[in-house]
């Protein structure tokens, strides 16, 4: 899963980002709003953490600009200000949560799991089939012949991607951000030895390389 951070706070951030990745969350973090609004994509994050009180701009007015650009994105609210009125603000602004400062990191976690469950279940159909491979995305599986696959998640989350993406060539720059987001120092064969994982343990050679490029799955022909 990958995540947006933004949040001013140097010492919080910096707690927050090492525990969502020894959580397996792939993080981004910006310390301003304004910066964020510009590299924030459709589809791009699973759940963005959103500080209020941030220096450039106020979190509700960045909030409401991502939503009238049509981010559907989860967004969490992470702010001290614990009014009613204040989160009833925060709700009826866009966000889908709201967490008062200080917060256990725990459920913290529990909150971030429970809005990916409610964004994947909003799909009508939310399995991927593809030939004779079905990822679900809810229940965290894959399968191959009728027979289950077992993947790490990064390797679950990049076949989740390419499959998403068939007839759609992936950049190795866009599948490292995908997975690792731009502060992660990345090995320059890591995604290498996850595409030649997921060939092996699927048995199937149907990601094409790019040469030069990147990636991609041939739109099943079937």
């Amino acid at each position: 899963m990958h995540i947006l951070l933004i949040e001013d706070d140097e010492l919080l951030g910096d707690g927050l980002v090492k525990g969502l990745k020894q959580e397996g969350y792939s993080v981004d973090w910006f310390k301003e709003g304004k910066p964020a609004v510009k590299f924030i994509q459709p589809d791009l994050f699973d759940v963005i953490l959103l500080d209020l009180t941030l220096p450039d701009i106020w979190g509700l007015t960045l909030l409401r600009e991502l939503r009238s650009r049509g981010i559907t994105t989860p967004i969490l609210i992470l702010t001290a200000r614990d009014g009613v009125e204040d989160r009833i603000q925060g709700l009826d602004s866009g966000s889908d949560d709201y967490v008062t400062k200080p917060f256990d990191l725990d459920e913290l976690f529990a909150r971030i799991r429970a809005l990916q469950r409610r964004f994947s279940g909003k799909r009508a159909n939310p399995l991927l089939v593809y030939k004779n491979i079905v990822l679900n995305p809810n229940s965290h599986t894959v399968t191959s012949f009728d027979q289950p696959v077992t993947l790490s998640r990064r390797e679950f989350a990049l076949l989740q991607k390419l499959l998403e993406n068939a007839g759609k060539v992936l950049s190795r720059d866009a599948l490292n951000q995908f997975l690792y987001g731009w502060s992660d120092e990345i090995d320059s064969n890591t995604l290498e030895v996850y595409i030649h994982n997921l060939r092996k343990k699927l048995k199937a050679n149907f990601i094409r390389t790019i040469y030069g490029v990147g990636y991609m799955v041939e739109k099943d022909s079937a």
